[in-house]
């Protein structure tokens, strides 16, 4: 192939032993200058309430065929849904497919029909996020592809999956090493006993100074004490902390 093209969301172009395909949505082709008949039309809006997601292809400026294509739910997924509500988390489903595909998905993997945004253009991915962000939501998004990209830079926290594209990767602040969306769920509990150790840690440095010092400053204190509660303080603190070794044991 060469001559090849490409745009997020649209589709492809190419020259192919000396002929021009082009793939992908209607509006791509549109905007290529091809126009589809009736009859590609009608088999679309099939292939779509049928549930699959329909690449239109068109070779030399007429179109060709079109390609069906059906996504299976990953294992894991419904239960990770299930981990991420039970989170305190609001799913939503966000995704380029048309209404019909995220439909079936979102009953699936239990994802309210209000919270299931299809047919969405790279850029409306921002946008969406842009929106729930406006209503005071922190957003954390889930991404492996190209057209994925724009929405983890611009969501509080982007989770690309290890198997995605480099793209994605590198627009997220979090990449999980997998392609499980479990590991998403695992992560945001890591995270969580991560954070919850720390203060657990700062409130013992804290409450040991704030009783040790005004004790001292008053001659109460034998210094041989104040060394060993110091060393009983930072041993309290890295004991606390090695509890996180058992986090992966408890989710292996």
């Amino acid at each position: 192939m060469t001559g090849f093209d490409s745009a997020p969301g649209g589709g492809v172009r190419g020259t192919v032993d000396g002929r021009t395909v082009v793939a992908g949505r209607p509006g791509w082709l549109e905007d290529n200058g091809i126009h589809l008949p009736g009859d590609a039309w009608t088999l679309l809006r099939a292939e779509q309430d049928a549930g699959s997601t329909a690449v239109l292809v068109a070779v030399d400026g007429r179109a060709a065929g079109i390609i069906s294509l059906q996504d299976n739910l990953k294992p894991g997924s419904v239960a990770a849904i299930a981990r991420l509500r039970s989170l305190g988390l609001r799913p939503v489903l966000l995704t380029g497919d048309n209404a019909v595909v995220a439909a079936k998905v979102a009953d699936a993997v239990g994802i309210a029909p209000e919270d299931v945004l299809a047919d969405v253009r790279p850029e409306g991915k921002v946008e969406a996020v842009k929106r729930f962000q406006a209503e005071g939501a922190t957003v954390a998004m889930a991404g492996d592809g190209v057209n994925d990209a724009p929405a983890l830079a611009q969501a509080d926290l982007g989770i690309a999956m290890g198997s995605g594209t480099d793209v994605a990767i590198e627009a997220a602040d979090l990449t999980v090493m997998g392609n499980d969306l479990g590991q998403v769920a695992t992560a945001i509990e890591l995270s969580r006993r991560t954070l919850g150790t720390i203060k657990t840690n700062l409130f013992w440095a804290f409450f040991y100074n704030a009783v040790g010092i005004p004790v001292a400053a008053l001659g109460l204190l034998n210094p041989m004490i104040a060394g060993a509660a110091m060393a009983a303080s930072s041993v309290l603190v890295v004991g606390n902390s090695l509890r996180l070794r058992n986090f992966g044991k408890q989710h292996a």
